[in-house]
């Protein structure tokens, strides 16, 4: 492909630019003026991306981090760099400071990044031999980078981009110049790190950022980062008083009396749901090393165990249930007439996260899952597929989730099993998902060390995705474990195990609920479904009334008589994210009914009639 001098280049920035693909990596931009774009767009060799191609986004996302260390080196210069990748969303940057940055630092960096784009550098990859690019780095002090290319193969060619007096180790691609950014970036927040995320490393500073084709996307987004703020589950459990965190059991829930309503009130939903398809188990949950060692879990997880030694027998409490179910399937001779085997359990699971990782709901050290097994032959399989997909749908929609995107996770290179099992695996999951008609998107690599799988991501309201689901195809544990059927002409047969959950952790769901919902959960869900609030001293005798009848109806229902102004009461429940509340005085008293107020919205009505609501939401599985 002819190689364009930059003499011949257009400086109008809405040019577009061309990337060379070889599988799926992007290897380096060219210059590419609008006349010629018909030219790359129909040569093979190359792919044509523009700023709104999502690895076009990704670029301009890799060429602001460099922008960002660049802004960084000139108002402190003594500053070392480290790494600098494109996350989801966004990018980052680590730093050695002599100083920790502040908040308030980040207007004054992100300011000279605006300098640096309107100087409008272009962007110049050279290519230097290992030697060449330890020297010049250590030249200036630029130890962290020194040190990456040391720890490469001795071979390599490296490349390096330069953009003005700023020069990077990088393997790219770029935007032909720093002008590329000016449709739209930020900087969101400072935060510690570690070198290569070795918390006995060197201790780090580092700097998050966004940018985007488009200054309108990078308003949308920064108005989802202000919502989910609001949203926050933390803050939300908080308010509600659902659970609290603490130090004595960094990372488990202490689940107070409302958060518990809610918890329950799904296990139950979801036992329902299953109803006689599954039978419910219960497992250790202290289990002999030996047993992980037996099913490959010790070789591939063993550090993310809580690990118990006794006397020389080494414990470990149980971070997943799969093994735990195969000693129960194995309790006795299994006939292929007695499959499928489905086994639940609501599994209390613990993983030894880093300290560092938590985050509330979302990432604990203790959970529960709606865990399943179900153990079955390989024609059993598709079937088996469908028949899960059909209760996930419809348990997602009760849930208010009707848009779910769907990933088919393949053999990682770290695994267990050959390559003839694998195909069988992976063949069989791709038949069934076709015959369940899911769309989804292939993501090789992912799969588990012992299968292939399904993963079932979450849109919420603010168009996050959350993975929560999965099924995965296992022909390698029941071989480790020796669970065996007796097939049909009698010969031993190592069963198939499928491992399915549907919501995945309960205390993560339930922060994705929050979230989504924004603490007004579905009133079937609601821990508190109407307060009766009483006026004035003269109506409590009737909010009594009131509050009997709702509770004999099976409404969860609280009352409210303190002396205190109808208008602070409604403050203060409203902040609580109570389901409805219902206010009666003297004029409700006289005519036997309640003055309804669900959000901003309110009306007078029977008793009778607001059952009717209460009712019909229940059964509809809506927000009032």
């Amino acid at each position: 492909m002819q190689e364009w001098n930059k003499d011949e280049v257009s400086s109008d920035l809405d040019m577009r630019y061309v990337a060379f693909q070889v599988g799926d990596a992007l290897l380096d931009l060219v210059f590419c003026p609008k006349k010629i774009e018909a030219d790359y767009a129909s040569c093979q060799e190359g792919v044509l991306i523009d700023r709104f191609h999502p690895k076009g986004v990704e670029v301009l996302r890799h060429t602001a981090a460099h922008v960002l260390a660049q802004a960084v080196k000139r108002l402190y210069p003594s500053t070392q760099i480290a790494v600098g990748p494109v996350i989801e969303e966004g990018f980052f940057y680590d730093f050695l400071t002599e100083k920790p940055f502040q908040p308030s630092d980040l207007s004054l960096i992100e300011a000279e990044m605006h300098r640096i784009v309107c100087e409008n550098f272009l962007i110049c990859r050279k290519h230097w031999s290992k030697e060449e690019a330890i020297e010049y780095f250590l030249n200036q002090n630029e130890p962290f980078k020194a040190k990456i290319i040391q720890d490469l193969p001795k071979d390599e060619v490296l490349s390096v981009y330069v953009q003005g007096e700023f020069v990077d180790l990088c393997r790219g691609p770029h935007c032909p110049s720093t002008g590329y950014l000016k449709n739209g970036f930020k900087l969101l927040r400072v935060s510690g790190s570690y070198w290569r995320g070795d918390s006995q490393g060197q201790p780090l500073q580092r700097i998050y950022g966004t940018a985007w084709a488009e200054r309108k996307d990078l308003e949308s987004y920064l108005y989802r980062i202000q919502e989910a703020e609001k949203r926050d589950h933390r803050k939300i459990g908080k308010s509600m008083d659902l659970y609290h965190f603490q130090d004595e059991a960094p990372g488990c829930v202490f689940w107070h009396p409302y958060g518990w309503t809610v918890y329950r009130l799904l296990q139950e939903y979801i036992r329902e749901r299953l109803g006689d398809d599954y039978k419910e188990v219960n497992t250790p949950q202290l289990v002999r090393q030996s047993l992980w060692k037996a099913s490959g879990h010790w070789d591939q997880y063993h550090e993310n165990m809580f690990v118990l030694d006794d006397d020389g027998s080494v414990f470990s409490l149980k971070p997943m249930n799969c093994p735990c179910h195969v000693q129960i399937f194995n309790q006795g001779i299994k006939s292929y007439k007695e499959l499928p085997l489905r086994f639940s359990e609501f599994g209390s699971c613990h993983r030894n996260e880093p300290s560092g990782a938590l985050s509330g709901l979302m990432r604990a050290r203790n959970f529960i899952q709606d865990d399943a097994h179900i153990f079955c032959t390989p024609d059993q399989i598709s079937d088996e597929t469908e028949k899960f997909c059909y209760i996930l749908k419809n348990i997602y929609t009760d849930l208010g989730f009707d848009d779910v995107l769907v990933r088919f996770a393949t053999r990682p290179k770290k695994r267990l099993g050959d390559d003839s099992i694998w195909d069988k695996a992976e063949e069989s999951l791709r038949k069934g998902a076709e015959k369940s008609n899911l769309s989804y998107t292939l993501h090789p690599g992912e799969g588990a060390f012992y299968g292939p799988k399904l993963e079932f991501a979450l849109k919420d309201s603010l168009g996050r995705l959350w993975q929560c689901g999965t099924l995965q195809v296992d022909f390698v544990l029941p071989e480790r474990l020796k669970a065996y059927y007796i097939d049909a002409c009698g010969d031993q047969k190592p069963v198939v195990i499928l491992h399915r959950a549907v919501l995945g952790s309960f205390e993560r769901f339930i922060g994705v609920m929050l979230e989504h919902y924004a603490g007004r959960l579905p009133f079937w869900l609601a821990p508190v479904q109407i307060v009766v609030c009483s006026i004035s001293e003269k109506a409590q005798d009737y909010a009594v009334r009131v509050w009997e009848q709702l509770k004999e109806a099976g409404i969860r229902v609280e009352l409210d008589c303190k002396n205190e102004k109808i208008s602070n009461k409604i403050r203060y429940h409203s902040v609580r994210k109570v389901a409805s509340i219902g206010i009666v005085g003297l004029k409700e008293a006289s005519s036997g009914c309640i003055n309804l107020r669900i959000g901003q919205s309110e009306q007078t009505l029977t008793v009778s009639s607001v059952l009717d609501i209460f009712q019909e939401a229940v059964l509809k599985k809506k927000v009032l």
